[in-house]
């Protein structure tokens, strides 16, 4: 884990387009490996320093018992050999001298080649089977360069934080680079290397060597143009190990590279675009980087849109008992204005402490990496963009589940009975959901054909945690931020009365930068809708 700058969490803590603080003074409403298994395995290494304490005990132990011997004999040898003759003569040493080499030698034999490790050992095999893959590690990687973009951070912040916690050693930052590498993300390669290497300098004590830190360096400031860094680079690197062939092949081939774009006399503008073009950042590292994704980044680190002082003035908090519903008519509900195009209402208090964390405990034992629904087959399918973990409860599973479906319905005035079953979703440190419709769109006509209840025309988002930093859910196409707040939930239509679909519904869920993050949500359908909500006449009626 890595800490942050304390004034980047009290930036994103106060972040988003918060229009006003709103006061309930009256009534109390009514009643990607995720977190959690991250949690088992920071336990299981725990019991594994136990274990390891333990056999450096038992060989301590063994080793005592040898250095009394060997003291012992020590001592007794050096009287005996004095005078071998006159300690010999007496019968009671001759027979301890037979007795010591025909059995008590062959004692210590069998204690020092006694193995203490078996207990260690055995544990760590039962225990190997729990441990990350690969793809773990790499996954874990990737969450942190993710994190690295969205929040602006640099490799120093990120790398030796300003607060206490864990600091990345060279050998740390050279597996991340390695890592970018791997996606031939030469840009985050070159950060990283360039980190591994400055810390290198500073004298830090690492079983990584400059030369193989150097060879990645260079290659990646050449891949994004930097022909003169890379020559330098190249040039260090051979400074130290002279008889490094590819990076004697590299020099010469920077050197020609170098003189014929000299003699080509490019124009200056090129030749400065070139000279930047490895200092770029976001739409120009790559071709994914789009407009879209830049604005989702300024939304998750805070930089919303400035509402007017007029449109302010239309946002209210409110008690909500749903045109008198009886059950809360003495029990009215605290509703918050969140946005108004789309209209995105606050609920706070409106799920418990106690039964957050009975959902919590039912979708455990069953998270896994989160799906999306394939646009053209319908089919649930992992994506990249979305990075959680998640689990389905039905209602008849337990009464909280029952209890909170009909608490939607009472709140929404919706019928959840052709509503997808409760998702309980975990989000670590980096997890993410880009920015997305929930709704089908119209190239999608088999989006939800499998249910057989149409779209889906409302969401409700439970949030089950406080997060420290990040972690909002944003909308890029309104500017709209909404950050996580515990016991509270969040609801908009996604379609509009006519069912055609609010394209400004698009959000996405910022990457969690500190902290753990639990949400879960209800997919409200259409069918069971039609006098609940009736049509309406124009298209965004």
């Amino acid at each position: 884990m890595f800490v942050i700058h304390l004034t980047l969490i009290t930036t994103l803590l106060a972040a988003g387009p918060k229009i006003h603080s709103c006061r309930f003074d009256f009534f109390e409403t009514c009643p990607p490996f995720c977190p959690g298994q991250m949690m088992d395995l920071l336990f299981t290494e725990k019991d594994l320093v136990k274990s390891l304490k333990d056999y450096i005990k038992a060989e301590e132990s063994k080793l005592e018992q040898v250095k009394r011997w060997a003291e012992k004999l020590d001592e007794l040898t050096a009287t005996a050999t004095q005078d071998p003759e006159g300690f010999l003569g007496h019968p009671v040493n001759a027979f301890k001298l037979m007795k010591r080499l025909n059995t008590e030698w062959s004692e210590v034999e069998d204690l020092v080649l006694r193995d203490m490790s078996d207990g260690f050992i055995s544990n760590l095999t039962i225990q190997r089977q729990h441990f990350p893959s690969e793809e773990d590690q790499t996954g874990a990687a990737k969450a942190l360069l993710r994190l690295q973009d969205t929040y602006k951070l640099d490799t120093q912040t990120i790398s030796t934080g300003d607060l206490p916690g864990d600091t990345l050693m060279p050998e740390d930052c050279f597996e991340l680079g390695k890592t970018a590498y791997s996606e031939m993300d030469y840009y985050h390669t070159e950060l990283w290397m360039a980190q591994a290497l400055r810390q290198l300098d500073e004298g830090q004590v690492s079983s990584l060597d400059a030369v193989t830190v150097l060879d990645y360096l260079s290659y990646s400031v050449y891949q994004q143009g930097g022909l003169e860094r890379a020559l330098e680079y190249t040039k260090r690197l051979l400074t130290l190990d002279p008889d490094h062939k590819r990076a004697s092949g590299n020099l010469k081939y920077f050197e020609y590279q170098l003189a014929k774009q000299m003699k080509a006399a490019i124009e200056p503008k090129r030749l400065q675009e070139v000279a930047k073009e490895g200092e770029k950042r976001e739409s120009e590292r790559t071709t994914e980087y789009l407009p879209e994704k830049r604005k989702y980044e300024q939304l998750c680190r805070g930089e919303g849109i400035k509402l007017t002082p007029r449109r302010q003035s239309r946002f209210f908090c409110r008690y909500y008992d749903n045109n008198r519903h009886p059950y809360y008519i003495l029990g009215p509900v605290k509703q918050e204005d969140e946005w108004d195009r789309p209209r995105i209402i606050r609920y706070h208090d409106v799920i418990s402490e106690r039964e957050m964390e009975k959902i919590k405990e039912l979708a455990k034992p069953r998270l896994r990496r989160a799906t999306i629904s394939n646009p053209v087959t319908g089919v649930l399918e992992t994506a990249h963009y979305r990075i959680s973990k998640s689990a389905w409860l039905a209602a008849y599973e337990h009464p909280v589940v029952d209890r909170i479906n009909q608490r939607i319905e009472d709140i929404t005035g919706l019928d959840v009975k052709t509503a997808e079953e409760l998702q309980v979703a975990n989000y670590g440190v980096g997890g993410q959901y880009e920015p997305h419709f929930d709704f089908g769109r119209k190239d999608e006509p088999d989006a939800f054909k499998e249910l057989g209840t149409g779209n889906r025309i409302a969401t409700w988002l439970f949030y089950m945690s406080d997060i420290t930093a990040g972690g909002a859910t944003v909308f890029p196409e309104v500017g709209a931020s909404v950050r996580p707040k515990k016991g509270t939930a969040v609801f908009w239509y996604n379609l509009f009365p006519s069912g055609e679909g609010d394209y400004s519904t698009r959000h996405a869920a910022c990457p969690v930068l500190v902290g753990n993050k639990w949400v879960s949500n209800k997919w409200i359908h259409e069918r069971g809708q039609e006098f609940r909500r009736p049509c309406g006449l124009r298209e965004t009626d």
